[in-house]
C-alpha cells in the first residue's frame, strides 16, 4: 500500500476464462480479511455526518508552484491540487489497507485477483457536467503509462490495455504473479478527463485550471503567492458514504512563505489557521503566547497507530565512496543522537531503528521462527549479522563526548581502506587517494542546527563534509536526477506494505529518474523479499515477510537513522469543530469543520487585541 504515490507490480492473467460465481460485485475490497464497513454504511465512524459548511480555511505552503498538473515531471505543483481529482477507490483511515468505491460504485475480482473490474456511479460527473466515463478511465491509464511521470511507466508495467465490458464497466487484466494487492492499487487510480485533454500538451506545465471531478475547484490563484479553492455545491458525490463528513470549509487558501522560520511567524500572527509541527524546538518554545494562555491558540498532540517509517541521513551508493556498506556504518558512529535529542530536541524524540518502527511489522530481536526460516534460504548472502546481532544504531551517553563512538568508526573504516593522513589530517582511501568529502544537501534551513553539530563530529573523523541548502525547485531536480551525496530524506510506510517497496528498495527503481530509491541500493535478496511480500496470502504471512525484509534493511546501513514520535504535533487557532474519534491514521483534517460560536469568539478576542494595542 502507498500512502502517496508508490510503485506497483501488477499482474494478470494470460489466457482468462472464469464463470460469473468467481467473482460478485463488492463496494470494496480489503487486502487481507473482511471490509470493516458493510455495503450499506452511510459515513466512516472517525467523521461527523452533521458538520457545518462554511467558512474559509488558510493554510501555508513553502517556495513556490507553478503548474496545477501533479502528474507529470516538469514544474513544481500547487498545494491542495489533489481536491480537484478523485480516484476509482478510496482507502478508510481506520483499517490496515482497504478501499472503498468513490468513482466507482463497485469492484469486482477473482479469488486469485488475477483481474479486477470497476462499475463506475452513474451519476459521477466531471465540473463541466458532462459524466465521468469509461473512455475516460482508459484514456487516463494511456496517457499516465505514456506520458506522466517516468514512475508510472513502471507502475503499469504489468497491466493489460484496460477494456470496456459494459457501459459503465471497466476491466484491468494483470501479468506476473500472485499480487493481492494489485486490485487495490488500481483502485487508486486517479481519473482524468479524456474530453479536456485531448488538444491539450499533457506533459507541458500548466496555470490554465484544470476540469476535475472532486469536491473543490480553484477560484483564485497568484503563481508563487497563493491559491484558492472553493467548494463545489454541485459536487456529485457530496453524499457518498466516503465522503460525508469530509470537505467542510466553502474555501481553503494556501499562502506561498519562503521558509519554515517565517511561515513560524505568520502563523503565529492569525495569516493562517492550522499547522502540523515537525520541528522539536519550534514546538517546546515557539507558541507560548497569550493566544494560548488565553485559550485561543491551541497546541496539542493527536496519538496515532502509524508505522513510523524511516527518516535518516541517506548515503548516495551511486558514489563510490558510500558503496562499502562499513563506511555508512561508520559514518553513523559520528552521529550524536542522544546528545541532539536533549540539546536540540528537549528530549521529545525516540530514535528509530526499524524501518516500519511504532508498528507489529518491526523486526525486533534476533530472527526467529518463520522470518528465520525465510532469511535462512539467503545465508551468506546477506550480513551474517542479521543471524547474530541485534541490530541498535550507534548510542552515547548523550554528554557529547563521542570518543569510543569514533574509535569504533575509525576501526571499520579502516577495515573499508580509508585511513587519516597523517600528513593533511584528512581521511583518505589508500587504494585511490581520493579524500572523504561530501555535500549534505537541505531544503530547508531548520535543519541547519541539527546538521552542523554531526559535521563537526565528521570532521573528528578527517572527513571533509559540507551543508548546503537549496531552494524546492532545485531540490527536487537534484533529486529527481540523484544528484546529491547525503541528504535529509524519510520513507513513509502504511500498515500494509507492498507493491511500494519496490520503488524505495528494488534494483529496478535504483536507476530509474525520481524513483523513492534514493539510496541506490541494487540487492537481488532485497528484490525476492520484496516480491515475497506482495504475494504475501494472508496478513500473518505479510508481517512476517516485512519483518524479514527489515532484519536484512537495517544492517544494510542505508542510512544513519533518525527519530520519530508516535503522534502528530498540531497547532491551530480555536475555530474549529473535531470528530469525536482520531483513526489509526492518525487526524483527519478534511473532516474538520469551523464553529461558528468558536469562529465568532476567536474574532472578537482578535478584534479586543488590535483595539488595546
Amino acid at each position: 500500500m502507498i500512502r502517496t504515490l508508490g510503485t506497483a507490480l501488477f499482474l494478470s492473467v494470460a489466457a482468462f476464462t472464469v464463470s460469473p460465481a468467481a467473482a460478485e460485485p463488492s463496494h470494496g475490497l480489503a487486502m487481507h480479511g473482511d471490509l470493516k464497513y458493510p455495503a450499506d454504511f452511510k459515513h466512516f465512524e472517525y467523521v461527523n455526518p452533521n458538520a457545518p459548511k462554511g467558512g474559509e480555511v488558510k493554510l501555508a505552503a513553502t517556495g513556490g508552484f507553478d503548474t496545477f498538473n501533479p502528474y507529470v515531471v516538469k514544474g513544481r505543483t500547487a498545494a491542495g491540487i489533489g481536491h480537484l481529482f478523485e480516484t476509482l477507490m478510496t482507502s478508510s483511515a481506520d483499517e490496515a489497507f482497504s478501499e472503498y468505491g468513490l468513482l466507482a460504485e463497485s469492484v469486482e475480482t477473482p479469488e486469485d485477483r488475477s483481474w479486477v473490474e470497476f462499475t463506475l456511479r452513474a451519476n459521477a460527473k466531471w465540473h463541466d457536467g458532462k459524466p465521468v466515463t469509461v473512455e475516460d478511465v482508459i484514456w487516463t491509464f494511456k496517457m499516465l503509462k505514456s506520458k506522466g511521470r517516468p514512475f508510472f511507466r513502471y507502475y503499469y508495467s504489468d497491466v493489460r490495455e484496460p477494456t470496456k465490458t459494459g457501459e459503465r464497466k471497466v476491466r484491468f487484466n494483470f501479468s506476473g504473479g500472485v499480487n493481492r494487492e494489485l486490485p487495490l492499487i488500481v483502485g487508486q487510480l486517479p481519473v482524468l478527463p479524456k474530453h479536456y485533454w485531448e488538444g491539450r500538451d499533457f506533459e507541458a506545465t500548466t496555470l490554465e485550471p484544470p476540469l476535475g471531478s472532486g469536491p473543490y475547484r480553484i477560484k483564485e490563484f497568484e503563481p508563487n503567492r497563493h491559491i484558492v479553492y472553493e467548494r463545489d455545491p454541485d459536487y456529485w458525490g457530496k453524499n457518498s458514504p466516503t465522503q460525508v463528513g469530509f470537505n467542510n470549509f466553502d474555501r481553503i487558501r494556501y499562502d506561498y512563505y519562503r521558509d519554515s522560520t517565517v511561515s513560524v511567524e505568520a502563523f503565529k500572527s492569525g495569516a493562517f489557521d492550522y499547522r502540523r509541527e515537525n520541528a522539536s524546538k519550534v514546538w517546546a518554545t515557539a507558541y507560548e503566547t497569550p493566544a494560548k494562555r488565553d485559550g485561543m491558540l491551541i497546541k496539542k498532540t493527536f496519538e496515532h497507530n502509524r508505522p513510523a517509517g524511516m527518516q535518516g541521513f541517506v548515503m548516495n551508493q551511486r558514489r563510490a565512496k558510500f558503496a562499502d556498506p562499513k563506511v555508512r556504518q561508520a559514518l553513523a558512529y559520528a552521529f550524536d543522537f542522544e546528545w541532539s535529542n536533549k540539546a536540540l530536541f528537549y528530549g521529545q524524540y525516540v530514535r528509530t531503528r526499524s524501518y516500519f518502527d511504532n508498528s507489529e511489522l518491526a523486526s525486533v530481536g534476533l530472527p526467529k521462527g518463520d522470518v528465520l526460516a525465510i532469511l535462512e534460504k539467503y545465508r551468506g548472502r546477506i550480513p551474517d549479522a542479521v543471524f547474530t546481532k541485534v541490530y541498535e544504531p550507534p548510542k552515547t551517553d548523550g554528554s557529547g563526548n563521542i570518543r569510543r563512538n569514533l574509535r569504533t568508526a575509525l576501526s571499520l573504516l579502516k577495515q573499508a581502506g580509508w585511513a587519516v593522513d597523517p600528513k593533511t589530517k584528512k581521511l583518505t582511501n589508500a587504494a585511490s587517494g581520493e579524500t572523504m568529502s561530501f555535500e549534505i544537501l537541505l531544503v530547508s534551513p531548520l535543519f541547519e542546527r541539527i546538521v552542523l553539530p554531526y559535521i563537526r563530529n565528521l570532521k573528528r573523523l578527517g572527513v571533509e563534509a559540507r551543508v548546503r541548502t537549496v531552494e524546492s525547485a532545485q531540490y527536487k531536480e537534484r533529486l529527481d536526477n540523484f544528484d546529491f551525496d547525503v541528504m535529509v530524506t524519510g520513507w513513509g510506510q502504511s500498515a500494509s506494505p507492498g507493491n511500494e517497496q519496490r520503488s524505495y528498495w528494488g534494483t529496478e527503481a535504483a536507476a530509474r529518474k525520481a524513483s523513492r530509491n534514493l539510496s541506490g541500493i541494487k540487492d537481488p535478496v532485497l528484490d525476492e523479499l520484496i516480491e515475497l511480500i506482495i504475494s504475501a496470502p494472508d496478513r500473518k504471512s505479510l508481517v512476517t515477510r516485512v519483518q524479514a525484509l527489515d532484519a536484512v534493511l537495517q544492517w544494510k546501513h542505508l542510512v544513519v537513522p533518525h527519530w520519530h514520535i508516535p503522534y502528530d504535533r498540531l497547532v491551530f487557532w480555536n475555530r474549529f469543530g473535531q470528530p469525536a474519534k482520531t483513526p489509526d491514521q492518525g487526524t483527519q483534517f478534511m473532516a474538520w469543520w469551523i464553529d461558528p460560536a468558536k469562529d465568532q469568539k476567536l474574532t472578537n478576542y482578535r478584534s479586543s487585541a488590535t483595539k488595546s494595542n
